[in-house]
């Protein structure tokens, strides 16, 4: 089993910065990758930004140059830096963990945070 807790989201000002944090415990002894996805209302569930085991990275076109993934395995923790925010960055975030052989869907997820960004 695997826990995953987020935290770092709220309301922020358009061009304003959050930054997210993800903490894991349990069962991780085999990550392939850790992400952090969001969904906004009425829209579909989408990836912002990923992180694999051997440190690379890969970002949605909508946040490259703004949102940087980062991860610290002395801490267990993972993090989302998001900077010159908008308003169409409004949505839930979660953090989520994939093991070796595993999807991003039937990994281990967060509960999510709540990120709003006022025009």
């Amino acid at each position: 089993q695997v826990q995953l807790v987020e935290s770092g989201g709220g309301l922020v000002q358009a061009g304003g910065s959050l930054r997210l944090s993800c903490k894991y415990s349990g069962s991780i002894f085999n990550i392939n990758a850790m992400g952090w996805y969001r969904q906004a209302p009425g829209k579909q569930r989408e990836s912002v930004a990923v992180i694999s085991s051997g440190g690379s990275t890969n970002y949605a076109d909508s946040v490259k140059g703004r949102f940087t993934i980062s991860r610290d395995n002395a801490k267990n923790t993972v993090y989302l830096q998001m900077n010159s925010l908008k308003p169409e960055d409004t949505a839930v975030y979660y953090c989520v963990l994939r093991p070796y052989g595993s999807t991003w869907s039937s990994g281990s997820w967060g509960q999510g945070t709540q990120v709003t960004v006022s025009s």
